[in-house]
């Protein structure tokens, strides 16, 4: 009785083997065929088209940059928030030690510098509001409601205006 069911799952086994080569055989075919199809058109486009002009070559030229983009779009990102991470760090330091400086002022009896009076703070104010309306005013339609999130903003309007 083991003789039989040895000789049978030995018959099984060569039949799988022989459907599987047989498979493979065939998807062996088709990659050899597919192959020749790439190649002759690879070289039809060469002899008809320039190089700078092959549409096989345009195309995959435009994958690589669709690729890389959404690696720039994160990295974009990332300078942005490193952008206004920065801006938001700047201005807290910027206006503490304002703070303090009035404070000494006050202190020692010397007159207390208001904000229009000091060039540097004024500037500094307006070329961080003039950066804010101009993002926001290029952003604005991109914008969804509620959100005030400047690096958006600012990610936006420097993809639409490329």
């Amino acid at each position: 009785m083991k003789k039989r069911e040895i000789e049978k799952r030995e018959r099984e086994r060569m039949e799988h083997n022989q459907a599987v080569d047989g498979l493979l055989s065939l998807f062996t075919k088709a990659n050899r065929d597919l192959s020749m199809v790439h190649n002759k058109l690879y070289k039809e486009f060469q002899q008809v088209y320039p190089d700078n002009a092959n549409p096989m070559k345009l195309v995959a030229r435009l994958k690589k940059i669709e690729e890389e983009m959404s690696s720039l779009k994160e990295q974009c990102r990332e300078l942005l928030a490193a952008k206004q991470d920065l801006i938001d760090k700047a201005r807290t330091l910027l206006v503490g030690n304002r703070t303090q400086l009035q404070r000494l002022q006050a202190s020692t009896g010397f007159p207390v510098t208001n904000d229009a009076d000091d060039p540097a703070y004024a500037s500094f104010n307006q070329i961080i509001e003039e950066w804010a309306v101009q993002v926001r005013s290029k952003a604005e339609d991109e914008e969804e409601p509620g959100s005030n999130d400047i690096n958006q903003m600012l990610f936006s309007a420097i993809v639409q205006g490329n």
